[in-house]
């Protein structure tokens, strides 16, 4: 008897709607925090159960400060997910990262303010270790993956994540740009929930826009624009990377919560 595929998550972000092929099943998950963004398809690529959810909704209708981030992480940990990755819109606050950048950040600044954080709101006091958040494996398989195809992947870099769903003043992108190198609307708490749960997390970064440093102001519609644009150089990303998971895992994620309950 053969044993089961190992399953992983995407969670597809701006652009990335399907990941194509078949789809095999369609979940419809409830959580104690009420229902995920929508239904979670399930494919199979190479040796791999892949579950993609839209982080937006079908359509992209839902803004990223509501986006309903522990259902959505606890819907796929309840369907068998080992390791999620995700694909976002980010603006860059460097110049060496301009629009069509391909960037797996490995630390992040929060400056969320009104969103759950965290699947222990009581019963349990978890103080979780967050010093490394990224999955150092999943990391190397896609800088990997970019590497066979000719596409840099930036790595080493820090992601602002902020409330929006606005975009920044001149003065904040300013003040952003001295701690971080890309920013965007949806990494937090969903990072955070990811590791309460033990899941390897990478996030697949793509530079939209420069931000408003630049002293061009952001535009929605021009980012939509560099996003579809985008959007099959990130696809044939993850269809390369994807395929590369079928082992275990070697890393330390699944222990994050080992000796962090008092």
């Amino acid at each position: 008897m053969s044993a089961p595929l190992r399953t992983i998550g995407v969670i597809g972000g701006s652009g990335i709607q399907n990941l194509g092929g078949a789809v095999l099943a369609t979940h419809r998950v409830s959580t104690p925090w009420g229902a995920p963004s929508a239904a979670i398809e399930e494919r199979r690529i190479g040796e791999l159960r892949v579950l993609f959810l839209p982080r937006h909704g079908v359509g992209h209708t839902i803004p990223p400060h509501r986006v309903n981030y522990r259902a959505n992480i606890d819907a796929l940990v309840q369907l068998g997910t080992e390791r999620i990755i995700t694909a976002s819109s980010v603006g860059s606050l460097q110049a060496e990262l301009p629009p069509g950048t391909f960037v797996v950040p490995n630390q992040f600044l929060d400056f969320t303010h009104q969103r759950p954080t965290t699947f222990f709101d009581g019963g349990r006091v978890v103080h979780l270790g967050m010093a490394d958040p990224f999955c150092p494996e999943l990391t190397r398989h896609a800088v990997a993956a970019g590497q066979e195809m000719s596409i840099l992947v930036r790595e080493n870099a820090t992601y602002v994540c902020i409330e929006g769903p606005r975009f920044s003043t001149r003065a904040e992108s300013r003040f952003y740009r001295t701690l971080a190198d890309i920013i965007g609307m949806t990494l937090v708490p969903e990072i955070t929930l990811a590791r309460e749960r033990g899941l390897c997390y990478l996030c697949l970064a793509t530079v939209t826009d420069f931000d408003v440093w630049q002293e061009t102001p952001v535009q929605a519609e021009e980012v939509v624009r560099v996003m579809r644009a985008n959007t099959d150089r990130a696809l044939q990303l993850l269809g390369k990377m994807i395929p590369r998971l079928a082992p275990a895992p070697t890393c330390a994620c699944a222990a994050a919560l080992r000796g962090a309950e008092i």
